[in-house]
C-alpha cells in the first residue's frame, strides 16, 4: 500500500508531489483526465513567478513533473474510474486499465474545466484569441477590441479586468438583464469602455488562424450580425472535476470540494484537496500550487501523527 496518492497532475497536484516526495512519502500521481492540467492548453504563461520572458504552458507543467520525479514521485498516466474512501483509510482508487491503487492518504487535485459554448470555431481558435481566463491572457490584447460571453459575476469581473488592456470590451448576454450581483453589474454598466449586446448568443467565432470577430444571433428577432474583435473570452463559469467524489466527501452547491479551512482537509479523514477543484475564487496556477504545498504538508503531518 502506498503512503500517498495524488489524483491530478496540474499545478496543485504536482506541487503537492514535490513537497510530499521531499518528505520521503514516495507519492504516486495519477495524471487524470487532463495530464498537466489546464495550463497545458495555454501557449504563453507570463504571470507565473520566475519566468520573466514567459514560458509555454505545456513546458511549465513538464518542468513541474520533472522536478517531482527527481525527488521520487511516480506518475501513472491513466484516468481514475472510481474511488472508495474510508475514514482514516485505506483509500482505494480504481484506474481505467482495471488496476487498483491503495493508499493511506489521498490528495484530490482534479481541477475544474471552463464552460464553453461548444462551437467548433471556438475550439479551433483556442489560444489563438479564444480564452476562458482574462487574468491569464488579458495582457495579450492591448489596444484591441475584445468580447466577453456571459452575464454573471465572472463575466463582469473578466470584462472589468480586460478594460485595463483592450480598446473596447463588448459583453454579449443571452438575456435582457445581468445575473451578476448589483455591485458588479453597476460597475460594468457604468464603465465607459464596456458596452452590452443583449438577448444575443454567439453562433460562430470568425477567423482562420486568429480571432477576427464573432457572428451573433438575436434570440428575439433571430437577426444575425457581426462584431469585429481580436479576443474572445468565455466567462460562463467553471465545472469542477469532482463528479467521482459525489456522495463520498462533502461538495458545495456548485460541486466544489468543501475544505475544513484554513487547512486542506476534506470531510473524509485522510483525504485532502487542493487547486481549482476546491477553489472557485482565484483559479490561478500560483494559488493552486500554493494549495498543493499546503495539502502535502497536511497529509505528511496527518500520516506522521498516525504512526
Amino acid at each position: 500500500m502506498d503512503k500517498l496518492v495524488i489524483i491530478g497532475s496540474g499545478a496543485a497536484g504536482l506541487t503537492a508531489a514535490i513537497y510530499a516526495s521531499r518528505s520521503n512519502l514516495a507519492p504516486v500521481v495519477i495524471s487524470g483526465i487532463m495530464p498537466g492540467g489546464l495550463l497545458t492548453q495555454t501557449s504563453d504563461v507570463e504571470n507565473y513567478p520566475g519566468f520573466p520572458d514567459a514560458i509555454n504552458g505545456f513546458d511549465l507543467m513538464m518542468k513541474f513533473q520533472e522536478q517531482a520525479e527527481r525527488f521520487g514521485t511516480k506518475v501513472i498516466n491513466e484516468n481514475v474510474q472510481k474511488v472508495e474512501f474510508a475514514a482514516g483509510g485505506p483509500q482505494k482508487i480504481f484506474l481505467s486499465s482495471g488496476d487498483a491503487v491503495e493508499a493511506s492518504a489521498v490528495i484530490i487535485a482534479t481541477g475544474a474545466s471552463p464552460r464553453w459554448m461548444d462551437l467548433e470555431s471556438e475550439q479551433r481558435l483556442k489560444n489563438k484569441g479564444v480564452s476562458a481566463c482574462a487574468t491569464c491572457d488579458g495582457a495579450f490584447f492591448k489596444g484591441v477590441p475584445v468580447i466577453v460571453i456571459g452575464g454573471g459575476d465572472t463575466a463582469m469581473e473578466e470584462a472589468l479586468f480586460l478594460t485595463n488592456f483592450a480598446s473596447e470590451v463588448t459583453v454579449i448576454h443571452r438575456r435582457h438583464e445581468l445575473r451578476a450581483s448589483k455591485i458588479m453589474a453597476d460597475r460594468a454598466l457604468a464603465h465607459p469602455k464596456i458596452k452590452f449586446v443583449w438577448n444575443s448568443v454567439v453562433t460562430e467565432v470568425l477567423g482562420q488562424n486568429e480571432v477576427e470577430g464573432v457572428k451573433v444571433q438575436d434570440v428575439v428577432s433571430n437577426a444575425i450580425s457581426t462584431i469585429p474583435c481580436k479576443g474572445y473570452f468565455a466567462a460562463l463559469g467553471h465545472i469542477p472535476n469532482t463528479q467521482l467524489f459525489k456522495g463520498l466527501i462533502e461538495l458545495n452547491e456548485n460541486g466544489y470540494i468543501k475544505l475544513l479551512e484554513p487547512s486542506t482537509y476534506t470531510t473524509m479523514e485522510g483525504v485532502f484537496a487542493a487547486g481549482d477543484c476546491a477553489d472557485h475564487v482565484y483559479r490561478q496556477a500560483v494559488t493552486a500550487a500554493g494549495m498543493g504545498c499546503k495539502a502535502a504538508i497536511d497529509a505528511e503531518r496527518w500520516l506522521s501523527a498516525r504512526k
